[in-house]
């Protein structure tokens, strides 16, 4: 079952009621507050080569397999564990921040799924199956803050569909995409959607794939009532834990630098006006 129904007579199902119906009326200068605050370009038109149905059914076919295999090591936190709860709380006040980045989300069936493992490491799935290991919370001490950040970053990566734009450009590199996918016919990249779903936990992003995660995830827990300052801390941490050989998991997709920690920092000021907002 989607966790958010189980908290749909909370009272962020008002605040998400008014949201979505302000979304329609950006263009006044009452809405202007949910537009977008931070500059991202528009969603890699290659993504549409690769239908977003079938590649959200695999992904959920994969998140279930990951869950079963996570429930039978007995490493599947239960509804009761306070860690998932406080994750789960962390996703309530993200996910109605999502249809402005992607009106396809409204119908998604969010999960959050909490994995007894030392890896540092989360991803969110296409189609808004979320999991974090418990690695990632012990070893770095995230605060609430932080672990907004990380959970808006992995649901930035869904929303603006950064995984079937990536899947478009390896499977149609060199082959001018199989002469247009058979002249549109969209067939083959259909069936590569369909079986990667192995892959997804796994798929390198872009560098410029990233950029975007990052400020849009910023915004999106911003937007959430979470300090957007937690953003710079939380990579702080990242590049602390990824010093030397074996660093985490995590970092191997998603590295940390100087130059990350400085455009989330240049861009914090962009959002604390949402983060007020929302706090006050």
């Amino acid at each position: 079952m989607c966790f958010l129904c189980e908290a749909k007579h909370s009272a962020w199902s008002s605040r998400r009621a008014f949201l979505l119906a302000s979304a329609g009326t950006a263009a006044t200068a009452v809405a202007l507050p949910l537009q977008a605050q931070v500059d991202v370009g528009r969603p890699s038109e290659l993504r549409n080569l690769v239908p977003a149905e079938e590649l959200e059914d695999a992904a959920t076919q994969e998140y279930s397999k990951l869950l079963e295999q996570a429930q039978s090591q007995g490493a599947l936190a239960p509804s009761s564990n306070p860690q998932l709860q406080r994750l789960r709380r962390i996703a309530a006040r993200l996910v109605p921040q999502a249809a402005q980045w992607n009106e396809r989300s409204r119908d998604w069936h969010w999960e959050v799924n909490l994995i007894g493992s030392k890896q540092i490491n989360a991803f969110c799935m296409p189609g808004g199956k979320i999991a974090f290991y418990t690695g990632i919370l012990s070893q770095l001490k995230l605060n609430d803050d932080e672990a907004a950040m990380i959970m808006g970053h992995e649901m930035a990566h869904a929303l603006r569909e950064h995984a079937r734009a990536r899947i478009a450009k390896s499977q149609g590199t060199g082959t001018l995409l199989s002469l247009g996918v058979q002249l549109l016919g969209l067939g083959q990249l259909g069936d590569v959607a369909a079986n990667i779903g192995t892959q997804l936990l796994t798929l390198r992003f872009s560098r410029e794939d990233e950029t975007d995660a990052d400020l849009v995830g910023l915004e999106l827990a911003a937007r959430g009532g979470y300090n957007p300052q937690a953003a710079v801390s939380l990579w702080e941490k990242m590049a602390q834990a990824g010093g030397g050989a074996g660093g985490p998991s995590f970092l191997s997709t998603h590295p940390s630098g100087p130059d990350r920690i400085q455009r989330l920092q240049a861009n914090v000021p962009k959002v604390q006006g949402l983060y007020q907002r929302a706090r006050g």
